[in-house]
């Protein structure tokens, strides 16, 4: 029988709630572009519930249980005394999440000689050394589009609240006040505005999609060109490279996942080509700016604003620069942890397990690493080292 050992964040400071907000979620018949929604055999928990923090445990005790499997669940991801290391040692398959991640480095691995499965309850699976996981033939799966369409809302949210300065606005109300010039001196409108993503997949494209009927250009970048009649719906501009784009943008938007070619793209260099005031959303991956060049970005006035839901490490430290620059719309990662967004990530990662249980191949699009090499989506989307 194998030991599942699941890193998941903290429940909340209040506890583990008894109710929700609202009693049901929309039901979904599939994703765009045709691909099928998690299709496990069953599921031990309630569409809606919270199941990506500890106690929710994914929803997945009964069911390893029943089949005589060991499930650990916890929080504690730090440092070598920490929890997931004690257990790391005979774990057959780990699971975690972006949003808390439990870093898969080559050392861990090297210490994890059971280790056949890691699972990414979500999408991204970069806090897996993907190299050394290749090297020591161990299977990594993601749940591919799962939250896609989450983050896709999020940075739209984003792009508005930055434009608009509506965080800043809010506060004054929150402070008792009727600031109304201080509130619009730096808010514009979004319409006729260039905005352009890096990355046009799943997340990117469905961005793209969001953004279209509020009248602006938009623009993409990606080694995957789209199709000539996608082009034309949403009238996008190609360009052969980040570099080439950006100069254009009053808004970027980054959807990439993170490997070498995008590590630190963003630098003082880079970020110097942009248009004066332009702004930055980033819900892909916190390594692929250079933290301390946003930073200065904003002070000197190059950027007008940034807008994160990712950083490195996770959980940030309190004293990270990002928590205190000018002209921030920083959120802990959250932007593909909605409850709906859960209840598909857990199913899929359901789905994964049973498969591994029963000697199924794992869907194709869930693949990242399979049989020593890049495999399905993780051919698609990623590059290593070597």
């Amino acid at each position: 029988m194998a030991k599942v050992l699941c890193v998941l964040y903290d429940d909340p400071v209040t506890g583990y709630p008894p109710t929700y907000a609202r009693d049901s979620l929309p039901e979904l018949n599939g994703y765009p572009g045709g691909q099928t929604l998690p299709t496990p055999l069953a599921i031990d928990f309630t569409p809606g519930e919270l199941l990506g923090s500890v106690s929710g445990e994914l929803g997945l005790r009964k069911f390893l249980e029943s089949q005589g499997h060991e499930l650990v669940v916890t929080s504690d991801k730090e440092g070598p005394d920490s929890e997931f290391d004690r257990h790391l040692a005979d774990a057959e398959i780990v699971i975690s999440q972006p949003f808390w991640p439990a870093y898969l480095t080559a050392e861990r691995i090297a210490k994890a000689p059971n280790l056949k499965l890691a699972v990414t309850a979500g999408i991204g699976s970069d806090h897996v050394d993907l190299d050394a996981a290749i090297k020591a033939g161990v299977t990594v799966a993601e749940v591919t589009f799962c939250n896609s369409i989450s983050v896709a809302e999020h940075v739209v949210m984003m792009i508005l609240s930055m434009v608009r300065n509506y965080l800043p606005a809010h506060q004054i109300v929150l402070d008792g006040g009727w600031n109304i010039a201080d509130a619009v001196a730096r808010s514009y409108d979004v319409e006729g505005m260039h905005i352009g993503t890096v990355a046009a997949g799943r997340i990117g494209l469905a961005v793209l999609r969001r953004l279209k009927p509020f009248d602006v250009h938009l623009h993409y970048t990606d080694r995957h060109r789209l199709p000539e009649q996608v082009e034309q719906e949403l009238g996008l501009t190609f360009h052969a490279s980040t570099q080439e784009m950006v100069p254009h943008l009053d808004v970027v938007t980054i959807n990439a996942p993170l490997h070498p070619e995008t590590q630190n793209l963003f630098d003082d260099k880079l970020l110097a080509t942009m248009r004066r005031g332009a702004y930055i959303i980033n819900t892909a991956r916190g390594l692929i700016v250079d933290r301390d060049a946003i930073v200065r970005a904003l002070e000197t006035g190059q950027l007008a604003g940034y807008a994160g839901d990712v950083w490195y490490p996770q959980p940030a430290p309190a004293d990270h620069p990002w928590r205190t620059m000018p002209h921030h719309g920083m959120t802990p990662h959250i932007s593909g942890s909605s409850l709906s967004a859960q209840t598909r990530y857990a199913a899929g990662t359901r789905e994964i397990l049973e498969s591994y249980f029963a000697g199924r191949p794992v869907r194709d699009e869930y693949l990242i690493v399979d049989g020593g090499k890049l495999a399905g989506t993780g051919a698609h989307s990623y590059s290593t080292r070597s």
